[in-house]
């Protein structure tokens, strides 16, 4: 569940008063939105004097795992704070068996295709959790079986095909360079199809990209040059040609009373339209095992409108990470509930992908 760093200070800086006391004001944080008073804590159970709760309080403070904001007297966790809670304090609750089931039934109920299930992982992520549902379509996995450059017109234009073993075709228009022949036409479509007939283009591109130094030796300047441009005309999966579900938005408005809690949710609605920059930022999971947490200021996307992100891959049945989903929200997220709910989603999906 680790972000992409680690925070300083460890669990191991904090001693036992300490460590209590800043996980009640994480808790209480998550569970009100509100700053946290020592008096608060003291009611709450903290055996200790408010001016012993406030000590504590400075330190951890001086530590940067807690902070003001404004004048208020109570304290809420910085994101480093978050991250430290989340990563060594949080206790993760489980989904009751009653929501596994709705989660089962609105995902492979009625005979639903697998896009259709995107689309609805989407919508349930939204609705259980309080944040936006995200979902990235998934990589081509389909292995290549042909590709082809087809002279168009005058010559000046080509069509770039790929056929893949799904039977999907993929055509790209292509400007020609003057002096193209027939010829090399050929010798650049009998170059890639030497060596990415029963790859993923994914894998090809990676493969072909190694070897174009080769392509360069072997064949002309005009037919080296369309092996390149080829290679870039289709898509392979790029995050400009996958499709981004996004659900929920509205639900990222219900507690943004504040005038500062309605510009943060504004700007994190302009980032929810980076639709590149989130494919990317979700992509990153591919190396989790599991659910992984991005909080705040972690990703450069979110950094101004302060969101966290929790984010899980869905695999094929040869688990290779294809896609992933998510909820994005504000960084009082219910991580204890998400968690699970997204762990077991990205699970249900990509038993979809198996069967």
């Amino acid at each position: 569940m680790n972000g992409p760093f680690s925070p300083s200070p460890g669990l191991a800086a904090l001693d036992e008063r300490a460590r209590d006391i800043f996980r009640r004001v994480v808790e209480s944080y998550l569970a009100t939105g509100e700053p946290v008073g020592s008096r608060t804590l003291s009611k709450g159970g903290v055996a200790l004097s408010p001016a012993s709760i406030r000590n504590t309080m400075q330190d951890l403070a001086q530590l940067g795992l807690l902070a003001a904001p404004h004048t208020s007297a109570g304290r809420i966790p910085t994101h480093t704070g978050l991250r430290l809670f989340v990563d060594g304090l949080l206790e993760i609750g489980d989904l009751s068996e009653d929501e596994r089931r709705e989660i089962d039934a609105r995902l492979t109920g009625r005979g639903r295709g697998f896009q259709e299930a995107l689309d609805e992982a989407s919508n349930l992520l939204s609705g259980l959790a309080g944040g936006a549902g995200v979902v990235v379509s998934p990589v081509r996995e389909a292995g290549v079986r042909h590709v082809e450059f087809v002279a168009l017109g005058q010559g000046d234009q080509a069509l770039a095909v790929i056929v893949y073993d799904d039977g999907e075709v993929e055509n790209r228009l292509m400007p020609l360079s003057p002096g193209v022949t027939p010829s090399h036409l050929q010798a650049a479509s009998n170059f890639l199809n030497a060596r990415l007939r029963g790859k993923t283009l994914a894998d090809a591109k990676a493969e072909v990209g190694k070897e174009l130094d080769q392509a360069r030796r072997e064949l002309d300047a005009a037919a080296a040059r369309l092996v390149e441009e080829g290679m870039a005309a289709w898509s392979g999966g790029g995050p400009e040609d996958r499709s981004l579900i996004v659900r929920g938005r509205a639900n990222l408005l219900q507690d943004a009373e504040a005038v500062a809690d309605l510009e943060r949710v504004r700007s994190l609605f302009d980032d929810l339209e980076q639709k590149e920059q989130l494919i990317t930022l979700l992509d990153g999971v591919r190396e989790a095992q599991g659910v992984r947490i991005f909080i705040g200021a972690e990703t450069r996307l979110f950094s101004l409108s302060g969101s966290s992100v929790v984010a899980a891959p869905y695999l094929t049945g040869r688990q290779k990470v294809v896609g992933a989903i998510g909820v994005i929200g504000p960084t009082r997220l219910n991580y204890a509930r998400v968690i699970p709910m997204v762990d077991y989603t990205a699970r249900v999906l990509s038993r979809m992908l198996d069967g």
